[in-house]
């Protein structure tokens, strides 16, 4: 039994220290039990500065480590510390690892096959459909995708890794029986059963501003790389690729307009030599998963099957365009384009965005099927 690991949850609870103080008791005093223990002064000879040691000797009476592990049985999660064999060994490699991970669901071994996707919680059509369609066809290739849960990129990254039968993972900026935001808690409960929750940050914790930097650095600390996918100036986004290259972590961006804000960011990023991302193929190349990606299966191929669903699918890009706009196009009849239309979303070709526009939802392969070109 790892002995140690209540009192790494413990000490958790003493918000003044952070994963440097965790390393030096650890250091000085061997084992996080004995740094319980410790009387003030030996505290203090640590190199801990008099307030730290004074929240400690305050707050540690009212803290039970073993009481602290039960609440979290009950609650469903599980700690780990740096010994323990689930620990994310990406993670390890960081300058300022948590000291403790807090986990709800499961962490896998083929889960150190991750992109961190990132991006504006106000995503544009384009954002949206680009994030669907890389985070899909990550999931189907078998890298796991993790995320923030946030509103926009984080939870369209996570629906789709989800809707594609893949794994994935939300880093939270808060204990886990705080859902943030509370409107993603369906969200949440499923990622529980596909992936895991994860949080440095113990029970109680709410979700406070200063948080969300941090978080990131553990977003880009755990996977290979970090995917950003729309963001404008100032966006937190760039906290998580400032993070991952300090971590010497793979920076990928999408290109988008030179005249969306909303790539202003991406297209900065790819400017001072971020990777390009057209295509998830660009992404495991990038992180050398090339060789291990599972081949995408034979639905995520479908072609036009006549003359004018290959027609009609010349028209529809990344870019939404309108039903008329497509019947315009094509001079063909409103129920003709209508019912084309369907049949092609049916079949996983394009799909509606709201308001009777559509999109693609991927290139077509050349010479797959009836040599029908895209």
């Amino acid at each position: 039994m790892n002995t140690d690991l209540q009192y790494c949850v413990a000490f958790t609870r003493i918000p003044s220290l952070g994963p440097a103080r965790f390393q030096l008791l650890q250091q000085h005093f061997g084992t996080l039990e004995r740094a319980w223990n410790a009387s003030a002064a030996e505290l203090k000879a640590t190199g801990l500065g008099q307030a730290v040691v004074t929240a400690v000797v305050s707050l540690r009476p009212k803290i039970d480590p073993s009481s602290e592990m039960e609440r979290l049985e009950r609650a469903g999660i599980q700690p780990l510390n740096l010994d323990h064999p689930h620990y994310p060994p990406h993670l390890k490699e960081i300058y300022d690892l948590p000291p403790v991970l807090y986990v709800k669901g499961t962490l896998l071994p083929e889960d150190q096959r991750s992109i961190a996707v990132v991006g504006t919680r106000k995503a544009s059509a384009y954002g949206r459909e680009a994030a669907s369609h890389l985070t899909t066809d990550l999931a189907r290739a078998g890298v796991t995708i993790v995320s923030g849960l946030a509103r926009g990129m984080d939870s369209i990254a996570h629906r789709s890794a989800l809707d594609a039968g893949g794994r994935t993972i939300a880093v939270l900026p808060s204990g886990l029986d705080t859902i943030y935001p509370p409107e993603h808690a369906p969200l949440a409960a499923e990622i529980i059963k596909n992936g895991a929750l994860v949080s440095e940050h113990p029970l109680g914790v709410r979700p406070v501003a200063s948080n969300f930097p941090r978080r990131n650095r553990i977003m880009s600390g755990m996977t290979l790389g970090t995917l950003v996918i729309e963001a404008p100036r100032g966006s937190g986004a760039i906290w998580t690729v400032r993070h991952a290259l300090e971590q010497n972590r793979e920076v990928m961006c999408v290109p988008g307009s030179i005249f969306s804000p909303n790539s202003s960011e991406p297209n900065l990023l790819i400017q001072q030599g971020a990777k390009l991302v057209m295509d998830y193929t660009d992404v495991l190349e990038e992180v050398n998963l090339t060789a291990v990606g599972e081949q995408l299966p034979m639905e995520a191929l479908i072609r036009p099957t006549d003359d004018t669903e290959a027609a009609v699918l010349d028209h529809i890009t990344y870019d939404p365009i309108h039903i008329d706009e497509v019947g315009r196009l094509m001079q063909l009849p409103s129920s003709t384009i209508s019912s084309t239309l369907a049949l092609m979303e049916i079949k996983g070709l394009i799909r509606q965005v709201g308001a009777m526009n559509y999109v693609r939802t991927r290139e077509i392969p050349a010479g797959y099927g009836g040599g029908v070109s895209a």
